[in-house]
C-alpha cells in the first residue's frame, strides 16, 4: 500500500513539473531590447485572427485587397491588387483608419507608436508601419506577402493595428528609399485601405 502511495506521489510530481515547464515555454516570448514597449509577454491571444482590407485608388475604385493575419512572428500581409503603375512602390501602414479621396491625407503619417525615425536603413528606425517596397508587374498587377514584425492585431496593445479609429495600408507612387524623413521620399499616395474590424 505504501509503495503504491509513494508511486502515485512521484507520478503527480512529474506531471506537475512537466505542466509547469510547458506553461513557461508557452508563455515565453522574446523581448526586443530596442523597442520593449511594443512587445508582448505571455501567450498571443489573437493568433490566427484575420482582417480583410479593401484597397481603393484615388478615383475610389476597388483595385484589390490585403489579407492580414496574426502569426507568432507578427502580422502577415498578403496583398493582391491591379490597376497600379508598373515599378517599385512604397508600402506602409499609416496611423489613421481613414482613406478620404483623392489624396488619402486623412490616413495621417506612418504608424509609429515608438516615436522612431523612418526607414529600415536609418539607425534610429524603422517605424512600426514601415514595410518593404512592392513590385508591380506589367499590366499593373501585384501579388506579394510581407510580415510586419513590429505590429499586432491583438487589441489593447500599443502597437495594435486595431486601435481605436483603426489604421490603414497605403501604396505610394514611388519607391521608399528606406532612409529619408518622413516617408522615404516615396511620393504621392495612390492607393489606400482601412484596417478595422
Amino acid at each position: 500500500m505504501k509503495k503504491h502511495l509513494f508511486a502515485l506521489i512521484i507520478i503527480a510530481a512529474v506531471v506537475a513539473i512537466a505542466s509547469y515547464g510547458y506553461s513557461k515555454a508557452d508563455n515565453k516570448r522574446a523581448i526586443d531590447k530596442e523597442n520593449p514597449s511594443i512587445e508582448t509577454v505571455g501567450p498571443l491571444k489573437e493568433e490566427g485572427k484575420k482582417v480583410l482590407v479593401t484597397m481603393i485608388n484615388t478615383k475610389g475604385e476597388t483595385i484589390g485587397e490585403a489579407r492580414l493575419e496574426q502569426t507568432p512572428n507578427g502580422v502577415s500581409i498578403s496583398l493582391d491588387a491591379s490597376k497600379l503603375p508598373q515599378g517599385t512602390h512604397g508600402f506602409h501602414i499609416h496611423e489613421n483608419g481613414s482613406c478620404e479621396l483623392p489624396k488619402f491625407e486623412s490616413a495621417g503619417g506612418h504608424f509609429n507608436p515608438t516615436n522612431a525615425k523612418h526607414g529600415f536603413n536609418n539607425p534610429d528606425g524603422p517605424h512600426a508601419g514601415d514595410l518593404p517596397n512592392i513590385e508591380v508587374k506589367p499590366y499593373g498587377l501585384v501579388s506579394t506577402n510581407v510580415i510586419a514584425e513590429m505590429v499586432t492585431l491583438e487589441k489593447g496593445k500599443t502597437n495594435s493595428l486595431l486601435k481605436e479609429g483603426g489604421t490603414s495600408l497605403v501604396i505610394h507612387s514611388q519607391a521608399d528609399d528606406y532612409t529619408s524623413q518622413p516617408a522615404g521620399n516615396s511620393g504621392e499616395r495612390i492607393a489606400c485601405g482601412v484596417i478595422a474590424e
